[in-house]
């Protein structure tokens, strides 16, 4: 399994680098504003046209997702992802990884502590499509079974304490908003 979806993953890869120098200008454009339009700083995301993999290979085809890739293979969580869905997934950056306290990263990522990673990234997904029209400001189940906060503003949507810099990356079976903090589910 591992091989076979590092071997899509290099191929979605190659196919995104090819994309980016036909997309790339519209998407750096694209990802530098929040999902009000306004101009943000530093959230350089680049994203994939429409419908072009699933979530897993829009994110392995991103190196601003790289870590999570790793998360989601370490978590045994790929097939899933992969999977019909639909699903909407709540995706942190590296730097958002980064972020965490030192040694947070590297403890879920031991084998010991598989279950305890799928915790924390089931807590990332909710089931269905919701593109950022569809948010309402709420509590929304999470596959994890807690609850995340949203709060939808003029000047953009809050998941938890999480901004969301990208919205509606879509996917065949889902959608990616793309957030600036790692979420941890209650009582972790």
């Amino acid at each position: 399994m591992q091989l076979t979806f590092l071997s899509k993953a290099v191929r979605t890869f190659s196919l995104a680098a090819a994309l980016s120098v036909m997309v790339g200008i519209t998407a750096e454009a694209n990802a530098s504003h929040n999902v009000a339009g306004k101009k943000m700083a530093g959230t350089h995301v680049a994203t994939r046209p429409t419908q072009a993999g699933t979530i897993v290979e829009i994110a392995a085809g991103n190196p601003s997702f790289s870590t999570l890739v790793k998360a989601v293979q370490a978590a045994g969580l790929v097939e899933t992802l992969s999977g019909k869905g639909p699903f909407t997934v709540f995706a942190p950056t590296n730097k958002a990884f980064a972020a965490l306290p030192k040694g947070t990263l590297e403890k879920l990522l031991k084998p010991e502590n598989r279950n305890l990673l799928r915790k924390v990234l089931t807590y990332h997904v909710v089931s269905g499509d919701l593109m950022s029209r569809n948010l309402r400001s709420g509590r929304v189940a999470t596959v994890e079974g807690n609850r995340v906060a949203v709060h939808v503003r003029k000047k953009g949507i809050r998941v938890n304490n999480a901004n969301v810099v990208r919205a509606d990356i879509d996917a065949k079976n889902g959608v990616i908003h793309v957030i600036n903090r790692v979420l941890l589910p209650p009582g972790l």
